[in-house]
Parts: C-alpha cells; sequence; structure tokens
C-alpha cells in the first residue's frame, strides 16, 4: 500500500516513497528521549521543588501525574491526528509546544501553576511522540526498520534512565541559580535544535485513507484511563477518599463502554479510534501483554530508589542520579548488539533477558540487605549493570514485535496502542509500587520496603520472561 509522502522542497506525490535518512532518524529519536525523559527527570528534583514553592506532597505528585495522565490519555489521539493531517507536521506542532511548556514550567511562579504546565506539556508530548513510531513504520523497511526500531527501543530504555540522572545534575549544578528550573529550561535549546533538524531532514508522511477523529472513542479512552489512573496516583498522598474509590467502580463500565462503541464503528466499517480487529494481530497482543509489567516495574522501581537514595541514604540528588548510571551505560552498548542477537535468536532474547534482569533485580535487593543505609553507586553497581543488560534485550525486541505487522496505512494509531500502554504502565508503576514503598516505610522502616518492592518487582520480570515464551521465534 502506497503512502502519500512530501519531503522538505519537494512537491507531494502519491508514488516517490518516504525515506527517512540517517538524520531524519536521530530527530525523530531526539523527539522521541525528550518525553521520556521529562517523565523522569523531576523525581529527583521533586524536594527542591517542594521547598521553594512551598509545595504538599499531594501537589507535588500531581507535578508528576499531571505530566502522565495528559501524555496517557492524548496518546491515541495524537497518532490519529498525526495519520490525518500528515506525520511531520504534528512532530513539528508537538515538539514546539513541548518546548513552549518546558519553558512555562521553568518560569512557573507556583506549585499550582508548575502543574498546569507539567499538564500542557504531558499534552504536547502526545501530539509528538506517536509521529516518532509511525514514520519509521512508513518510511523505512526490511533491515533499515529493524535497526531503527531497535535504536528506538534503545532511545527509550535509556531516556528514562539518563532522566533520572540528569535531573540530579542539573539541580545540583544550580546554574545561573536556575535551581530545579533548569530541568525544564534546558530542554528549551534542545527543541530548537530539533525543530531546525525536522523541517530538514523528516519526511512527511500520513495515511493514504486518512479517516476523521473518532469523538466518542476520543471521550471514552480518556475518560476509561482517568477513572484508572487518577485514583491510583493521587489516592494514597489524598488518603484515600470517596472519590478514588468511585472513580475504581467506574472504571470497568467506562472500559465496556469503549470497546462497545469501538466495536461497533469497527462493524459498520468506520475507524475508530482504537480498532478492535488490531488486536487480532497476534504479535501486536501478545506485544502489549508484556509490556505491561516490564514498564510497570521500570518506572516503580526508577522513582523508589529515587526516594530511597536520598530520603533514606542520604544520598544528594546527583549521588542518588549517578547510582543509576552503570544500568545506563551497559542498556546502551547492549542495546546496539540487540539486532544482531534478534537475527541469530529470535525472540528467545526476550527470555534470556527476563533471567538476566531478574538476576540483576535480586543482587540489588541483596545489596539493599547487606549494606544499608550505605547504598550508592558500589554496592548498587554490580546490581545495576546486569539488569541494564537484561532490560536492553527485551524493550527494543518488544517494541519490533508489537509492530512488526501492524500495516503502514495504521503506523500512526498502532503506536498510538502501544506507547498508551507503556505510557500507562509507566503512571501504573509509580501507582502501584510507589504506593506499596511508601506504606510500608512508616511501619517496617526504609530498608525492608526497600527490600520488599524490589522483590516485587522481581515477580513482574519473571513474569514477563514467561509471557515471552509464547511470541513467535522470529520478528521482521
Amino acid at each position: 500500500m502506497s503512502t502519500e509522502t512530501t519531503t522538505p522542497g519537494q512537491v507531494r506525490t502519491a508514488s516517490a516513497p518516504p525515506v527517512l535518512g540517517g538524520l531524519g532518524l536521530f530527530t525523530v529519536l531526539l523527539g522521541a528521549a525528550l518525553p521520556l525523559i521529562d517523565f523522569f527527570i523531576v523525581n529527583v528534583a521533586l524536594p527542591t521543588i517542594g521547598h521553594d514553592l512551598a509545595a504538599s506532597e499531594s501537589v507535588l505528585e500531581l507535578v508528576v501525574s499531571g505530566y502522565g495522565l495528559a501524555y496517557a490519555v492524548l496518546l491515541v489521539l495524537g497518532g490519529r491526528l498525526g495519520d490525518l493531517f500528515g506525520r511531520r507536521r504534528l512532530f513539528l506542532g508537538g515538539m514546539a509546544a513541548f518546548g513552549l511548556t518546558s519553558l512555562a514550567c521553568g518560569l512557573a511562579p507556583t506549585a499550582w501553576t508548575l502543574v498546569a504546565a507539567r499538564v500542557a506539556q504531558g499534552a504536547a508530548s502526545a501530539a509528538m511522540l506517536p509521529q516518532v513510531l509511525a514514520t519509521i513504520q512508513a518510511a523505512t523497511s526490511g533491515q533499515r526498520r529493524a535497526k531503527a526500531m531497535s535504536l528506538y527501543g534503545a532511545t527509550a530504555g535509556l531516556s528514562m534512565v539518563a532522566g533520572q540522572i540528569l535531573g540530579g545534575v542539573l539541580v545540583a549544578a544550580d546554574i545561573a541559580g536556575t535551581g530545579w528550573r533548569s530541568v525544564f529550561l534546558v530542554n528549551v535549546p534542545v527543541v530548537l535544535v530539533g525543530l531546525f533538524l525536522a523541517a530538514r531532514a523528516v519526511p512527511e508522511t500520513r495515511s493514504p485513507k486518512p479517516e476523521p477523529v473518532d469523538g466518542p472513542g476520543t471521550v471514552l479512552l480518556a475518560v476509561s484511563l482517568l477513572t484508572l489512573l487518577a485514583p491510583l496516583t493521587e489516592g494514597r498522598s489524598a488518603g484515600w477518599p470517596l472519590w478514588t474509590w468511585l472513580s475504581l467502580a467506574a472504571f470497568p463500565f467506562a472500559a465496556a463502554a469503549f470497546y462497545a462503541v469501538e466495536r461497533g464503528a469497527d462493524r459498520r466499517g468506520r475507524t475508530p479510534l482504537v480498532p478492535p480487529s488490531l488486536f487480532r494481530l497476534v504479535s501486536l497482543r501478545r506485544g502489549l501483554v508484556m509490556i505491561v509489567p516490564f514498564s510497570i516495574g521500570f518506572s516503580g522501581f526508577m522513582f523508589v530508589i529515587a526516594v530511597a537514595l536520598q530520603r533514606g541514604a542520604g544520598l544528594g540528588p546527583v549521588r542518588a542520579g549517578l547510582a543509576l548510571a552503570p544500568m545506563a551505560v551497559v542498556f546502551f552498548f547492549v542495546s546496539l548488539a540487540g539486532p544482531r542477537l534478534v537475527a541469530r535468536y529470535g525472540t528467545r532474547v526476550v527470555t534470556a533477558g527476563a533471567g538476566i534482569q531478574a538476576v540483576g533485580v535480586g543482587l540489588m535487593a541483596l545489596a539493599a540487605w547487606r549494606s544499608w543505609p550505605d547504598l550508592g553507586l558500589v554496592e548498587l553497581l554490580p546490581g545495576a549493570a546486569v539488569a541494564g543488560a537484561g532490560q536492553a534485550l527485551q524493550l527494543p525486541v518488544i517494541f519490533r514485535i508489537v509492530l512488526s505487522e501492524v500495516p503502514a496505512a495504521r503506523a500512526g494509531v498502532g503506536s498510538g496502542v502501544m506507547v498508551t500502554t507503556q505510557q500507562s504502565s509507566l503512571a501504573l508503576g509509580v501507582a502501584t509500587l510507589g504506593t506499596l514503598f511508601l506504606s510500608l516505610v512508616p511501619g517496617s522502616g526504609m530498608r525492608d520496603a526497600l527490600v520488599t518492592t524490589l522483590l516485587v518487582q522481581l515477580v513482574g520480570v519473571v513474569l514477563t520472561g514467561l509471557l515471552s515464551l509464547r511470541l513467535p521465534r522470529t520478528v521482521g
């Protein structure tokens, strides 16, 4: 199926295939890194933000969850809009909005202003990120697509770890007296470079038969995600008031209504926001199921370790961030070998990665048990390095599996569904493992709470490994 394309300086044609060159790939990967870095960069900055803006714990959680909720709720819509109006156009608009909202975050005079700016920043991310995967799907093929998808997975995993490290360094550096504000302001020059490169190197692609936006489906998906994620992210700090339980009780009904509306639209020949027929693709369905426990464990760990190292072990933001440097370094180098390993061993690489990550998480739990409160880079290094290697063998491959059978015409909606699943799971990880950890601290102490949370994460890693046994042996 042909894809309508426009490259900068060229007249749009119906037959010329889109080409995503090396500079274009770098640019879209930069766009993929920014939202993920920003999700994690605030973890180590929260204590300083709370002090400077006199923000309560519940408001600080909104700084994180407000971004995550807007991001997760609007991702599929962002993918559909890219299919409809052009992915390069949405990528440029989303990146520009991300830069402006980052500036608003960095200049926020009050805590509630910061929360509002973070919500807007999440919406901008939702417009930009789905275009990355959709562009890769539509403008690459064969080995170039396999390499690009592996680099996307490596970028995603590395961004989540690097965000936390970068946040600690920027807060401690206190550049020109900006303190925590620099974790947002640093995005502005990066966005300006990204916009310049995107205008020159990213080709325009869109669905050859774009469909109008599914209004009822968009509203019901937003309601479904909000009724699940809002109470889980805010419930503990708010003391679990009545609205949280009513919201959770409403979630299955909202989800059922969303599915019924989407299935009805699919049967009538329309294109719903999330076509149920898309889930007939075995690779997409099984890959999405694996993303859930992996992402819950990843984000939960990043949140918990940031709190434990700063509040419990007494480390500053830089040392707390750098304690995860071995995980980031090993993740990067191992992920580069991923395409060759997958070509030789197929999806068995994912199973092996889960086993390796399980060993790494176990080593970190043992280090916390034996060394607390003297827990830092040296003590965590073996476990963090091994866990990083295991994660690098899983995440890029799972991303490739999810989108391997999605047709180019549905690249936007397919990538939107995948990233929504990932982002919702990241938010669930902070909400569930974070809540578990913070609930255990008063009664069990910081060390036991950390060890228990790591062991719960270990269960999720094992589950990911077991699910990987059902994958087809090869991946496109």
